[in-house]
């Protein structure tokens, strides 16, 4: 009888140190990769966010968000999660989607496109010395469309519908893209782009580009911040949504933002972006 009772009370006592117990585990919003370039001839770091419930066995696919500056010190942490939140069932904004995020550790080589020098830095306030590598954007366009997309095709449950979110220096190399291959992704999330660049090489060539290199419809979001803070760049974004939305191939967008700065636009263009190209569709699992 005794060794009954005290048998029960070493399990009763047992029961409660457990409750008073945690177990720490860590969170997980995706996993990341390296995967080595050729035509970039270095590694690169790739994030990448899958949607709940994804199963490697399963027949579901899904849609593929790209975001340029996509390092966890970047923009993939908090996209992703505007991401997770557009695709609750209570919300269905947003299709679930997978979110690939592209390290930008070398952004103003990737970012820019090839200029004979850069004697007009100095007068859009940048230092030369800011910008020791420039010009890559050709290569980096090959990159992404002769490499990373065709990888995450091949080892993700991916759809054949992308969209590519960049602002700043990733906006001007976005806008590229809409330029000059505008059939790698179908949604352009372009905010704050620093079309400046080169002299608004690409802004004046945008007309000619698009009737050259647009042959499918696309979406465009274009956000910019108050035009207090820099009144060129915001003028160089409304030229550039007037000539984009005269062409009949494109959906287009222009959001103007006038509680955001260039430094905080990104999240509120990215959570606006969804809302309005999305706003006549529900999804659901």
């Amino acid at each position: 009888m005794k060794r009954t009772i005290l048998f029960f009370l070493t399990l009763l006592i047992c029961h409660y140190c457990a409750i008073g117990q945690t177990k720490d585990r860590d969170l997980t919003i995706g996993k990341s990769t390296t995967l080595h370039s050729n035509i970039l001839n270095e590694d690169r770091k790739i994030n990448i966010y899958l949607p709940d419930n994804y199963g490697e066995n399963d027949k579901l696919t899904y849609p593929v968000v790209y975001v340029l500056d996509g390092g966890m010190e970047e923009d993939f942490f908090h996209i992703a999660g505007i991401v997770r939140f557009d695709t609750q069932p209570w919300i269905a904004r947003f299709p679930n989607s997978i979110v690939v995020g592209i390290e930008g550790n070398t952004r103003r080589r990737d970012f820019t496109f090839a200029v004979p020098d850069i004697n007009f830095l100095e007068k859009e306030g940048f230092q030369k010395a800011s910008f020791p590598t420039y010009g890559g954007s050709q290569k980096y366009i090959a990159f992404l469309k002769d490499e990373l997309l065709p990888y995450i095709s091949k080892h993700y449950k991916a759809k054949a519908e992308r969209t590519v979110i960049g602002e700043s220096l990733a906006g001007l190399f976005s806008a590229e893209l809409l330029l000059k291959q505008p059939d790698l992704f179908d949604n352009y999330i372009i905010i704050s782009p620093s079309l400046w660049w080169g002299q608004q090489e690409l802004l004046k060539n945008t007309e000619k580009l698009l009737t050259a290199n647009l042959r499918k419809k696309v979406r465009v979001y274009l956000g910019v911040p108050n035009k207090d803070e820099d009144l060129r760049m915001y003028q160089d974004a409304v030229a550039f949504y007037d000539i984009l939305r005269n062409n009949k191939k494109m959906e287009v967008i222009f959001d103007y933002m006038p509680d955001e700065l260039h430094s905080t636009v990104i999240h509120q263009g990215v959570y606006n972006a969804f809302r309005k190209l999305y706003q006549k569709t529900v999804y659901s699992r």
